[in-house]
């Protein structure tokens, strides 16, 4: 771990920081990918089912590649037990057509939001990456499914089972046992054969979480990124940044990326989000100012 002179950067050291993931490679130890979110659900908490629509959520990815983004997350079925349940044929036809569709057009990495083994295994099969799991791991089956199709996974903490209400989420030092909570999902990852080289965490802000918890996360965010895999920081538009600012739902854009540049900060790598022009310019800014982007001309006074 190093600290940058006259900074406040967390470096942390990381397994495998240089990683080939699909078809692109990133160095984590000094680069930061932009996740684009494209949810194919109706009631998502942000788009309010902006991309449901299988051709609004083709020109959604096209619209994230077009501001370079890096990543595109595709997602079928809300976190929030509060909508409809959706089964496991619903999430398939609503993922895998977007999943051919984007890889088609891109090799961008795609990753794949589920909590379902069978929709993970049909979405590495239809040109998915990464398995994004916003459960913990909480089925083992879906680690052995990216064990055995050579994808990568995301790893989220989160306390409740998929879409099960978890009222008043306490916590005694929530930076440590969310760290604690990684370690252990990360152990029984690596005890299923997934390889550590093909593992990315994620604090989980906001999920069984609230404000209090995600802001001090947030400050303490180096201590969940000395876990040691990289980190991703899904931050975009949550409540935490609209209860802290007081700003409606589609008025976070500032909020959020000063959280993102925050996070960067304290070792995120990959950062998620729905304002994907916006974000570029604010992470490839941190990137430059850090030493780890060259501009990208230099005309000024010379």
């Amino acid at each position: 771990m190093t600290e940058a002179a006259g900074s406040k950067l967390f470096t942390p050291d990381l397994v495998s920081p240089k990683r080939t993931i699909g078809r692109r490679t990133f160095d984590f130890a000094r680069q930061v990918a932009v996740m684009a979110i494209i949810n194919r659900t109706p009631d998502s908490f942000h788009d309010r089912g902006r991309t449901f629509a299988l051709d609004s959520a083709v020109r959604a990815v096209e619209d994230a590649l077009s501001h370079e983004a890096d990543w595109l997350d595709i997602g079928g079925v809300p976190f929030s037990p509060d909508t409809p349940p959706v089964s496991r044929q619903e999430e398939m036809d609503r993922v895998l057509p977007l999943v051919e569709a984007a890889r088609a057009r891109t090799g961008a990495v795609i990753s794949v939001e589920t909590y379902d083994p069978e929709v993970a295994r049909a979405a590495v099969a239809a040109g998915a990456d990464v398995i994004n799991n916003v459960t913990g791991l909480h089925d083992l089956a879906l680690a052995d499914v990216v064990a055995e199709t050579g994808a990568h996974v995301i790893i989220t903490h989160s306390l409740a089972a998929p879409r099960t209400r978890y009222p008043r989420p306490t916590y005694e030092d929530v930076a440590g046992e969310v760290a604690a909570f990684l370690r252990d999902r990360v152990e029984a990852a690596l005890g299923r054969g997934i390889p550590a080289d093909r593992i990315i965490i994620d604090p989980g802000h906001d999920l069984n979480k609230n404000t209090y918890h995600s802001l001090e996360l947030t400050r303490r965010l180096a201590e969940i990124a000395a876990v040691g895999y990289p980190m991703l920081a899904a931050v975009s538009n949550k409540d935490f940044i609209g209860e802290t600012i007081d700003r409606p739902q589609r008025e976070r854009v500032e909020g959020t990326i000063a959280a993102v540049v925050f996070c960067i900060m304290q070792g995120a790598r990959i950062v998620r989000v729905h304002d994907v022009r916006e974000t570029v310019a604010a992470v490839r800014m941190t990137e430059g100012i850090l030493g780890w982007r060259p501009p990208a001309h230099t005309r000024h006074n010379l």
